[in-house]
């Protein structure tokens, strides 16, 4: 852990915190820059008499604001600014002009830029080999990259922001000499001052009847969905066509079991019929055996096969006998209990069919 300093808005002193961001140090007070801006106006004055007191222009520049060079909110002009680093022997240079073009700086070789839109500064600082946004206005100091800062600065004034850079030697720091040795690694940007307690108020404030109302009729599109939300609702949505697709096909299992065990059943019935059929060397089983014959033999294979269902529902009564559950239900039939009462309608209707044939 490195002491790496940065001062944090209060008020509009954003000019003080940026320099003494830059300097890496408490370097200059309010006060001080005060007198720098208060030694500004004198001089502006004095160059303003020199065409007369009693001009139209001297008249003009005393009604004016008190000071352009600062004001009540405690905001500093960059004349304030540049004066307060001359006496660290640095200076600035405004970016891309025709100084900063004729010296080819190249903004990965400085050390240092001053920043400005409106009545905000904030300094943009080399510590050691990596790159730091120093604005007051953030909770902490956000991780630059080398191939990040000059998209940055463009990003900044194509914004409308003033960018100077800071040439000359800047003071000693630790965090200068610390991270000469070893670099750090960022893995969530700062967030604003503010933020987080705006973001925690919001939580807290209980929505009033309109907004619940208001949130209830809007219509669903998912644009009012946070991402985690949004991705919970899809997860839970998987999962219940899943289960759907489950139900489906165990129910789509449960009919295939049905059939089968009714195409079952309908095959040993059709080869009980062939094997109890008596064999016959002719082409046609009524040329050799009579009407009455047929039918006496028929109706014993009905009787047969009858007298094997009720054995095989007895054995089944006294094997799985019903519950409670069952017998309040107004006994309930199992998938067997109903395959097996389709049964015998198909028995009782191939046999009142085989009748019918006999009659014509």
């Amino acid at each position: 852990v490195f002491s790496l300093s940065q001062c944090y808005q209060e008020g509009s002193l954003c000019a003080q915190h940026c320099l003494n961001n830059l300097l890496q140090g408490e370097y200059f007070s309010p006060v001080e820059l005060s007198s720098i801006a208060q030694q500004l106006d004198e001089e502006e004055r004095m160059r303003m008499a020199e065409g007369g007191v009693s001009s139209e222009e001297y008249r003009t520049f005393l009604q004016q604001q008190p000071s352009v060079n600062m004001d009540d909110s405690g905001f500093f002009s960059i004349q304030v600014i540049s004066n307060a680093l001359k006496v660290w022997g640095l200076e600035l240079i405004l970016f891309n002009s025709p100084e900063y073009q004729r010296l080819g700086i190249d903004p990965i070789n400085e050390k240092s830029f001053i920043c400005n839109y409106k009545e905000h500064w904030f300094t943009v600082r080399k510590l050691g080999k990596q790159w730091f946004n120093l604005n007051s206005l953030l909770m902490g100091p956000e991780l630059i990259s080398d191939t990040y800062l000059a998209l940055f600065l463009a990003q900044l004034q194509q914004e409308g922001y003033s960018i100077f850079v800071v040439k000359g030697d800047l003071p000693d720091c630790e965090a200068d000499q610390l991270l000469q040795m070893i670099r750090v690694q960022q893995m969530q940007r700062p967030k604003l001052i503010g933020e987080e307690t705006a973001q925690a108020r919001d939580q807290r404030l209980p929505r009033s009847d309109v907004d619940q109302a208001i949130e209830i009729n809007r219509p669903f599109d998912g644009t009012g969905m946070l991402d985690e939300d949004e991705e919970n609702f899809q997860r839970a949505l998987a999962l219940s066509r899943q289960e759907i697709d489950m139900e489906d096909e165990e129910a789509d299992l449960r009919r295939a079991i049905q059939l089968s065990m009714q195409g079952s059943r309908r095959s040993e019935f059709s080869d009980s019929l062939l094997q109890n059929a008596p064999q016959s060397p002719h082409t046609s089983q009524t040329d050799s055996l009579s009407s009455e014959e047929l039918r006496r033999r028929r109706q014993a294979y009905f009787e047969k096969q009858q007298q094997q269902l009720q054995q095989q529902d007895q054995t089944r009564n006294l094997c799985d006998k019903p519950s409670a559950t069952d017998a309040v239900s107004g006994g309930d039939m199992s998938e067997e209990d109903m395959l097996q009462a389709a049964m015998n309608m198909s028995l009782e209707s191939v046999r009142n069919h085989l009748d019918t044939e006999e009659e014509k």
